[in-house]
């Protein structure tokens, strides 16, 4: 692609970071990459918060007796782990921090279409986040993230309330986000820019903002509801007073299963520019990649009823919803097979994004084909609410989004900062993440599929082996975690300076400075190219 600007590293340009000092500037911003900057700090505190609960938790399964905190404590950890963890940081991550950083810049726009409301859609994220917190700091909550009523509506002593407008306010960051991606993607693309030629992360972002503007407001009205019926009574979802228990969780899982594409399609729109830089190739199937992010989006509202087949569902309904499951797994495995055909024959790199992507794909995949154990009616009778299903979301989540946030953390850091991280540090952090992360979560596969349910501070003594394995990888993950917020501070002030393309990658971002100017670029990009045209005997410029 060519872009009508001077040559970035000759000419000295004012940039997001070092222009405007001042802590006024940045809380009172437009610049997309500065908010994307708010977004990184609060997301990351957010993580190593619900991080907290993670480590009280393993610490508890250490030993099956129960013996470091009592039954109602130990639901509070649970409860405040998930909250937090699924609410402000796995929904919001990647299209509130690498999403409003790239997604302008890479379709040749100087911001969002929407840059108030931008500003807007964190303040928003900042007070439900101060909302979770307070409801921590009076007391906690034992419902669960899920809020499964009528425990949540009628019967819990907690901060029910609390944490669920916490929940509440957040989802109009969501939507706000969504929003401004939609119009972005649609009015503001570069001349040349043409659907065809669409980044595969933006097209990633696009599938999910749909997903954001339309599920995001139903899980509003369903915690919205559950405030009613805890404050004022009002027969909704509690049967001792008229209500339908049953009805809370249509509601809450038609929102809360799109939302897990909320947390991953963003992920492998990051996956498939790694793995296309990385392998120097350009990538095996475009359109069928981009066609399969809006598939996700639109095969995930149909297949709710699948965390259900336990409640009295009808085996119509039940054999309608497992079919489905099994089908929204299509578009992913077609994911999978094109990356993995774009690696085929490559000049692959073994630099740390890249480390991160085949992490993902190998632990991704672990994590969709149990899903499918999930969609047998059978199977899932009899893991339902075990340490199988535990393993299988985190596959997903953590195996999964986390490491294509890592990843591209560690891919756009030089364009972000302007600096490079020390490649032997972030290798062996990425190792230890995957080591520890494996260790963690599979020998939960295992106790799941022997029988141990989830959520209990207590557990047969037969169980502890397995248990301990798990609390050890947890200690190894929590490092793997750790080092790279040490290496990514230290290297905003001793890291070497980064060239505009460190990588050797295609997009528009990677043609203006790192770090970029206020408004992306001098003059308006004209694109000429394909995406991702990639030339076999392209070389990198450091790894």
């Amino acid at each position: 692609m060519s872009t009508a600007i001077q040559d970035p590293q000759t000419v000295e340009r004012p940039n997001y970071l070092n222009a405007e000092y001042g802590w006024k500037s940045w809380l009172l911003t437009t610049d997309h990459k500065r908010i994307a900057i708010l977004y990184l700090i609060s997301i990351t505190l957010m993580f190593f918060v619900g991080g907290i609960f993670a480590v009280l938790i393993r610490l508890e399964l250490l030993t099956p007796q129960g013996d470091l905190v009592n039954s109602d404590t130990y639901n509070k950890f649970f409860s405040m782990h998930g909250i937090v963890m699924v609410f402000f940081f796995l929904v919001p991550s990647i299209p509130a921090t690498l999403g409003n950083f790239l997604v302008p810049m890479m379709i040749g726009a100087k911001d969002l279409a929407f840059p108030r409301i931008n500003l807007l859609s964190w303040y928003i994220y900042i007070v439900g986040a101060v909302f979770t917190l307070a409801a921590v700091v009076l007391g906690g909550v034992d419902t669960g993230w899920t809020f499964y009523t009528p425990f949540s509506s009628s019967y819990s002593n907690t901060f029910v309330i609390t944490a669920a407008s916490g929940v509440f306010v957040a989802g109009f960051s969501s939507i706000l986000t969504g929003l401004n991606f939609i119009v972005t993607i649609h009015k503001m693309r570069a001349p040349g820019m043409t659907w065809g030629r669409l980044p595969l992360f933006v097209w990633a972002n696009y599938a999910t903002a749909l997903i954001q503007v339309l599920g995001t407001p139903v899980v509003a009205i369903t915690l919205a509801l559950v405030g009613l019926e805890r404050a004022f009574r009002i027969g909704i979802f509690d049967p001792a007073i008229g209500g339908d228990p049953i009805l809370f969780q249509h509601m809450f899982w038609f929102y809360s299963h799109p939302a897990v594409y909320i947390m991953i399609l963003p992920g492998m729109g990051v996956i498939s520019e790694l793995v296309t830089c990385f392998s120097r190739k350009s990538v095996f199937g475009y359109s069928f990649i981009a066609g399969s992010s809006i598939g996700i989006a639109i095969i995930g509202f149909l297949v709710w009823g699948h965390h259900m087949f336990v409640t009295g569902m009808s085996m119509y309904a039940s054999l309608y919803f497992s079919l489905l499951s099994f089908l929204v797994a299509v578009p992913s495995a077609i994911k999978v097979f094109n990356w993995t055909a774009t690696m085929f024959r490559g000049s692959i790199v073994y630099d740390t994004p890249m480390l991160y992507a085949f992490g993902f794909i190998g632990l991704f995949t672990i994590g969709g084909l149990t899903g499918l154990f999930l969609a047998t009616l059978a199977v899932d009778v009899h893991v339902t609410d075990t340490y199988f299903v535990v393993a299988h979301f985190h596959y997903v989540m953590v195996g999964g989004m986390v490491m294509a946030y890592m990843g591209g953390l560690h891919f756009w850091w030089p364009k972000i900062s302007g600096r490079l991280y020390p490649e032997g540090w972030a290798k062996f952090a990425a190792l230890l993440v995957f080591a520890g992360f494996n260790l963690t979560f599979f020998p939960q596969f295992i106790l799941g599929y022997l029988g141990q349910p989830r959520r209990y501070h207590a557990y047969a003594p037969e169980f502890q082996v397995l248990n301990v394995m798990s609390t050890a990888g947890a200690s190894i993950l929590g490092l793997g975690y750790l080092i790279p917020l040490i290496y990514f501070l230290w290297s905003m002030r001793h890291g070497p300076k980064a060239t505009s393309n460190p990588w050797g990658a295609k997009g528009l971002e990677w043609e203006t400075t790192s770090p970029p100017p206020t408004f992306n670029f001098d003059k308006t990009p004209i694109v000429t190219e394909e995406a991702y045209a990639y030339s076999h005997k392209q070389e990198v410029e450091v790894g």
